[in-house]
């Protein structure tokens, strides 16, 4: 079985999009998927999340559900996201901090382990990236992405919120990323009880940022969604809806 770069939950093979603001400046549309047909093309602002030395790649679709159009991915011994990147405006998280999706998934991951690198599998995540800036970093973290920059072409993010729902860890877990610390796992749905179900979620990710690293946050660099099953060579399946980011009420 092919395993993950140390970077799967950061990098990317990724180009620019814009980003979309009401004109009350009051949210940020990070996927509206609503507004699209079933069967039409993913939007241009959506790109493929890619990994190295992983071939086989989940399918995304958008497809009717209940009378709305949302993204459905499907993921047979594979991994691959899709991300929209904010690198063409600043967006500050303290901004808008608040984070809104829905999502369904249809299984969950028998193998999967929140706390190990062969377990590093989910049905549905939804996660942010944020903008690495050399002038925050030590010497060794420039060492570090100096040579993933090398090997990639660009940086990848100082550090990634992300928020997935897990088989087995309880609804609050925290903890780093198998592969990278500079990833945090939220567990915001756990088990079996809301399986076939849209499960409306909403986080503060300036909170959560804080909280996972005891730092302030650069700005975001992207929103991404990922279901994967590369490393239990399992299958999932899962639905997102819109997502999108507001300010605090």
């Amino acid at each position: 079985m092919t395993s993950a770069p140390c970077f799967k939950a950061l990098l990317a093979s990724v180009v620019l999009a814009t980003s979309t603001i009401t004109s009350a400046q009051d949210l940020i549309d990070a996927g509206r998927f609503s507004a699209l047909k079933p069967g039409s093309a993913i939007p241009a602002q959506w790109v493929p999340l890619t990994f190295r030395n992983i071939e086989t790649l989940t399918r995304y679709t958008l497809v009717a559900d209940n009378g709305s159009t949302v993204l459905k991915a499907e993921s047979s011994k594979s991994a691959s996201g899709l991300i929209r990147r904010f690198d063409e405006r600043r967006i500050e998280i303290k901004d808008f901090p608040i984070l809104k999706w829905r999502w369904k998934v249809g299984n969950l991951i028998k193998g999967a382990d929140i706390a190990t690198r062969e377990g590093d599998d989910y049905p549905a995540r939804v996660y942010v990236t944020f903008r690495y800036d050399p002038a925050r970093a030590g010497a060794g973290m420039r060492m570090q992405y100096g040579l993933a920059k090398s090997l990639y072409g660009e940086y990848p993010p100082h550090a990634g919120i992300n928020y997935v729902w897990d088989g087995r860890a309880p609804v609050g877990t925290m903890l780093p990323n198998a592969y990278t610390a500079r990833a945090m796992m939220f567990v915001v749905e756990s088990g079996a009880r809301r399986v076939g179900e849209w499960v409306e979620m909403e986080r503060n990710v300036y909170e959560d940022y804080k909280r996972a690293f005891k730092e302030e946050p650069p700005p975001v660099s992207g929103i991404a969604v990922m279901t994967d099953t590369d490393q239990t060579a399992e299958a999932a399946t899962a639905w997102y809806g819109d997502i999108e980011l507001r300010r605090a009420r």
